[in-house]
């Protein structure tokens, strides 16, 4: 009788437990808000419950959640203090006795910028963003936890997550896809469905350690978006240059675009078994539109 504890209900959780959830004999998951609580407790009531998380307070119900949990998965981001999860929990983390694998999904933006390099999970990271460096400390963090719980402690670092309703045939489709063109720029991907079967391996396996999850192919940012309007049947975007684009950028998005590298994924394939079912934004793209 296992229980999960998710840290973060969001996208990439929710299709885990939709996938994977059977795995488990409770699952237990934090949402910010009340009303989103409600819906779920409703739709997965006897599978899931939903309890609330601010980011800010402490609550009886999650501590007590924590205390029961033998799997936990975190996909809240640090904000501009830490790690919300460690800062409110941590006490209550530490003397969590039955906790013995804990995954935290990271991104590969740790890495920082490589210049189209490849990178490895040896490769020292050294995020130029604040944002990366609080991801950086963040699995950290979550290492020293593991170590003192005796729990492995999984980092999935992931690359830039697309599935269903998140991909560029939604966006095309909307008007609002963007096909920005900056030489030498490139970026890997990475599936929800894949991300979800890395999580279940790490779990399953029980092991600790960083993992990058990403494609087999990082490619420049106007590949993917030219093949999904080929599936689509419609003219692809008109093509940007960086420069002007730059100008009504956000500065996470320019940060973003700021980093260049390409991201191997050798380990997750042999350390934790993982065959990828999207091993390209082809197969992942062609997939969607059959779902649709």
């Amino acid at each position: 009788m296992s229980t999960l504890l998710c840290f973060g209900l969001g996208y990439s959780a929710e299709h885990f437990v939709a996938m994977f959830g059977d795995g488990f004999a409770r699952i237990i998951g934090t949402v910010r808000s009340v009303e989103r609580a409600v819906v779920l407790n409703e739709r997965l009531a006897g599978r899931l419950k939903a309890l609330i998380f601010d980011g800010k307070s402490a609550t009886p119900a999650v501590c007590d959640a924590i205390a029961e949990a033998d799997f936990a998965l975190i996909s809240i981001p640090p904000d501009e203090i830490g790690d919300p999860v460690l800062e409110v929990f941590g006490d209550a983390l530490m003397q969590a006795q039955r906790l013995r694998s804990i995954v935290y999904l990271s991104t590969v933006g740790v890495y920082g910028d490589h210049g189209g390099e490849w990178v490895d999970e040896e490769t020292p990271p050294r995020p130029l963003s604040q944002r990366g460096r609080a991801r950086l400390e963040a699995e950290r963090a979550w290492h020293r936890v593991g170590a003192r719980l005796g729990a492995a402690v999984a980092i999935l670092r992931l690359a830039g997550i697309y599935g269903p309703r998140q991909n560029l045939l939604v966006q095309i489709a909307r008007g609002n896809a963007r096909c920005i063109v900056k030489p030498g720029q490139v970026f890997n991907r990475i599936h929800v469905g894949d991300i979800v079967q890395a999580i279940d391996a790490a779990f399953a396996r029980t092991t600790g350690g960083v993992f990058n999850v990403a494609d087999d192919e990082p490619t420049a940012s106007g590949d993917p978006i030219v093949f999904a309007a080929q599936l689509l049947g419609v003219k692809p975007p008109p093509e940007i240059p960086f420069e002007k684009a730059a100008q009504s950028m956000s500065p996470i998005a320019l940060s973003f675009w700021q980093e260049c590298r390409r991201v191997k994924n050798d380990k997750l394939k042999r350390q934790l078994g993982v065959n990828l079912l999207y091993p390209t934004y082809r197969e992942g793209l062609r997939a969607l539109l059959e779902a649709r």
